[in-house]
């Protein structure tokens, strides 16, 4: 990892550790947004070692302060969520791009962050696909098993297919070597029938 690299790790770190929502991970109660950035850059690396820097950079600040934009800034509901969730691109783009500035990137590298940010281009832009595939790989591996409890058997199928979707072949692949509790077996299971 390179200085600059590393420099925008640290303040992308920082900024989600701020994160007033917290979980615990291996005994240690950790902000919830500083985890996942660990745990995308993680999946990103896993899928592809040779990553793109703007990739890596994406990966760790894909959510950074979510928690600023709480879901129910718009109404429940699929349009009032697919509004939310276009805001949520939006205001994580800028956001770091405003720490990409402060280490120095140039503009170039700081608009290809942002489209992937904003997952442009998904499935013909190969580094989206990549972080497209890790975000569904993280959301599998660990947040499917608290999602079932809260859910609906048919609405949780429904969602599985949905990510199912977005994903590559090697995401599928990536997706199969995961180890999943009984349940969420099941639930892959009548999702992928």
């Amino acid at each position: 990892m390179n200085d600059q690299l590393e420099r925008a790790f640290d303040l992308f770190d920082q900024s989600n550790a701020e994160d007033p929502n917290h979980i615990v991970v291996d005994g240690e109660n950790r902000p919830k947004e500083l985890v996942f950035a660990e745990r995308l850059t993680k999946a990103v690396l896993e899928l592809d070692p040779d990553a793109s820097e703007p990739l890596q950079l994406a990966s760790r600040c894909q959510h950074i302060r979510r928690w600023e934009v709480p879901r129910d800034t718009q109404p429940m509901g699929r349009a009032g969520y697919l509004k939310w969730r276009e805001g949520l691109k939006k205001f994580h783009a800028e956001t770091s791009a405003k720490i990409l500035r402060e280490v120095g990137y140039p503009e170039d590298t700081i608009a290809r962050v942002q489209e992937l940010n904003q997952k442009k281009n998904l499935k013909s832009d190969p580094d989206c696909q990549t972080l497209e595939d890790a975000l569904c790989l993280v959301f599998l591996q660990y947040q499917f098993d608290d999602l079932i409890a809260d859910t609906e058997a048919d609405k949780m199928v429904n969602i599985v297919q949905k990510t199912w979707a977005k994903m590559s072949d090697r995401g599928h692949q990536a997706a199969q070597e995961l180890q999943y509790s009984e349940a969420a077996t099941e639930v892959l299971t009548k999702a992928l029938a």
